[in-house]
């Protein structure tokens, strides 16, 4: 076979389309919304490259119109598990030697497909299943992913790429091996590109993968399989199972070959996977990789200094775009008492000028959240603070899930700094604020720092670079992401690798190549060319 090194094509951001009135891309993006909308579809299991279908079939509807059915996902149990394990260990045996330049060739196929002919369905996809509006489904299930698969292309290279010096008469060589084993894929249902990339990054290493998706996620789930076919991506490489936590967990966590675990959800759930394995360690071939993104309580804290209008747009955007159902989405802010009624003002103004409905619509900028079980959760939030004499709910607290689960976006104000809604994760369109005296600074910062048990986004908005600079000094393990001067989401690959510690995760970065170290298994190999013939070394001579 022929030999060369290769420079891969340069990645840059992919253009969002803005889907403006009397735009091509919003025709088409309409038109295939309504044709899938109005469609029926059996979703099947995806192991070694065929379809697995079951009794069990599960009805598939979107969040803002819950009476209505766009298809069926086919549930399995242990033995689909079972069967993708062996699926994936077999694939891995061509896989993990196919040479890096091909396997990145499939995901930059990939990424051309998705700007291309794959764009529409899968953004519609979105739209429908996770009820997100145009443009969240244009920088997530487009954008974003394109993203992922170019720029983690270019980092794959960068990391082969890098090399150990060599002395005299060595050649010290570096190597970067897929896990010896699979990887188990848990992904979440609020971002297609985060579902996509948790499979992909692990596999473009010459990892396989055992893959199951949210149960709300399932119906772009199907598009993602069909892009990675339609990519060139082998039989086996990635298998996607629809079953329950509880059975996958039984089967996957048991296996010797089980070697890593990429997920992104709950905090509470991430623990339990991390004991799971613990109690299993001696089991496996090698040391699991855990990677996780978790739960987060972010803030947004204005200084004195702000400009209340930024401040103002900080909250809109950052706490009720995608319906606050973002990781990073902002959740408890800190306002100071000299802006807060010119803040209050615009933010009540903006909050009432949001229009709420389907994502057909696109004048639409709430649409509903995504599972009756999350709009029950988060309306007894909004009912705890109307019965409090610590809280007043300044606008929104109205919620109605006759037709979708429709939640009004709500602001809370809170005299307690450690009310409820504050501290607890919410994941809704739900912000609380605490308004705090102006002059103290530094002590608010404390509190924003020990508030909370995650440690994922936040934002500090400030005209005063003193200021600023010691929010950044005291808030320095309190976000994985920190803004300044801005809302704390819409984090982009290669600019903002996305991650947070504490209860928010380990911290690996995805969109960067910090991610992709997790998916290998370095070899160092050292070739002595004349090697010695005399183990007496010069400092035992007389």
């Amino acid at each position: 076979m022929s030999k060369g090194f290769f420079n891969v094509p340069i990645a840059s951001c992919e253009p969002i389309k803005s889907y403006a009135s009397g735009t091509s891309e919003r025709g088409e993006l309409l038109s295939e919304y309504n044709r899938m909308y109005n469609s029926h579809i059996d979703i099947p299991m995806h192991i070694g490259g065929k379809e697995f279908y079951t009794e069990d079939k599960r009805e598939l509807c979107p969040p803002h119109d819950h009476k209505h059915v766009v298809g069926t996902a086919n549930y399995g149990g242990k033995k689909e598990v079972r069967i993708a394990i062996d699926a994936a260990m077999k694939a891995r045996e061509k896989w993990s030697q196919m040479s890096w330049e091909h396997r990145a060739s499939i995901f930059l196929k990939a990424a051309d497909l998705l700007a291309g002919p794959f764009r529409a369905r899968m953004n519609a996809a979105t739209m429908i299943a996770q009820s997100k509006n145009v443009f969240q489904a244009e920088i997530d299930a487009a954008c974003e992913l394109i993203d992922f698969f170019k720029f983690n292309v270019q980092y794959m290279s960068q990391l082969y790429k890098e090399q150990p010096e060599s002395s005299p008469g060595i050649w010290n060589r570096l190597e970067h091996r897929p896990l010896e084993g699979f990887v188990f894929a848990l992904t979440p249902f609020n971002f297609t590109s985060i579902c996509a990339n948790l499979c992909a990054a692990p596999a473009m290493l010459g990892n396989v993968v055992v893959w199951k998706p949210a149960e709300t996620q399932i119906y772009s789930a199907q598009v993602i399989m069909d892009l990675f076919k339609a990519a060139g991506l082998p039989d086996g490489v990635i298998n996607m199972v629809t079953v329950s936590g509880k059975e996958i967990s039984e089967v996957v966590f048991q296996d010797e070959n089980f070697a890593g675990l990429h997920f992104t959800g709950s905090t509470s759930v991430f623990r339990a996977l991390w004991k799971g394995i613990g109690n299993n360690i001696e089991k496996y071939k090698s040391y699991p990789r855990i990677v996780g993104e978790t739960g987060g309580k972010d803030f947004i804290v204005a200084h004195k200094s702000a400009v209340a209008t930024e401040v103002a747009t900080a909250i809109s955007r950052g706490a009720f775009e995608y319906q606050g159902q973002k990781c990073s989405a902002a959740s408890r802010a800190y306002i100071p008492t000299n802006l807060w009624g010119d803040v209050k003002e615009q933010i009540i103004k903006d909050v009432n000028s949001f229009k709420m409905g389907s994502p057909s619509d696109t004048s639409n900028f709430i649409n509903a959240v995504i599972s009756e079980k999350a709009f029950d959760s988060i309306a007894s939030y909004i009912d705890y603070a109307k019965n409090s004499d610590e809280a007043e709910i300044i606008v929104g607290g109205n919620y109605d899930k006759s037709l979708g689960y429709f939640i009004q976006p709500t602001i809370i104000v809170t005299t307690n700094p450690q009310f409820k809604t504050m501290v607890e994760e919410v994941f809704g369109p739900v912000m609380t604020i605490y308004v705090y005296n102006e002059e103290k600074w530094e002590e608010t910062l404390t509190l924003v720092d020990k508030t909370s048990e995650y440690a994922l986004t936040g934002a500090i908005l400030s005209v005063d670079r003193y200021a600023a600079e010691t929010a950044c000094k005291m808030l320095e393990n309190s976000a994985g992401n920190f803004y300044i001067n801005d809302k704390p989401t819409g984090a982009v690959v290669s600019q903002q690798p996305f991650g947070g510690a504490r209860g928010s995760g380990t911290n690996d970065k995805a969109g960067s190549v910090l991610n992709l170290l997790r998916w290998v298994s370095p070899r160092t190999i050292k070739e002595t060319f004349v090697p010695p013939t005399d183990y007496r070394y010069p400092f035992l001579g007389e």
